[in-house]
């Protein structure tokens, strides 16, 4: 088990911790994350947050979907049981759009939330590192790692100096 340490500053408002953001990033320091009890609109452009590339993860899962569920309806009332139904041709496209639809949007949906769980390392445990109890209620922190030779009143006068109410020092066990 590794364990890693965390300078966190707690704080009140989110207009505070956004400004917060801004000059500890210009400071030179980087963010490991940011915990508040609520999404908070621009806090991914404050935080430097490149935008996902999960929708291209959607579009191609989407395209395995249509690709799949027009195939297994060519074969199957093309090939392998050809029945001629209300006198249509055995390959009758118009009829395969709801099941093709239908395909389409649970291989993009899967494969979305498959996709999402790997990425973020998100998956079954017993005990979930929580960097403080408050951040689920009013409170908002940010969690900076502490590295060797890390001055830790720079950071603590850094944080209370940007209006963090609180300044904490946490050592989290993975």
């Amino acid at each position: 088990m590794t364990s890693k340490k965390y300078i966190l500053g707690v704080f009140n408002d989110e207009d505070v911790l956004l400004n917060a953001i801004e000059k500890t990033r210009a400071a030179g320091t980087k963010i490991y994350d940011v915990f508040s009890p609520y999404p908070i609109h621009g806090i991914d452009d404050v935080l430097g947050i490149q935008r996902s590339r999960l929708p291209i993860v959607a579009f191609f899962c989407g395209l395995c979907g249509t690709s799949f569920a027009l195939w297994m309806q060519i074969y199957m009332l093309g090939f392998d049981w050809p029945m001629i139904i209300g006198g249509k041709p055995h390959i009758a496209l118009p009829s395969f759009i709801p099941v093709t639809f239908e395909l389409t949007v649970l291989f993009a949906a899967f494969g979305m939330v498959i996709t999402f769980f790997i990425i973020s390392g998100l998956r079954p445990t017993l005990k979930v590192p929580v960097m403080d109890v408050r951040s689920t209620d009013d409170k908002y922190v940010m969690a900076i790692e502490l590295k060797e030779g890390t001055d830790i009143s720079k950071l603590n006068d850094l944080l209370r100096s940007n209006g963090a109410i609180e300044v904490n020092e946490k050592e989290v066990v993975k």
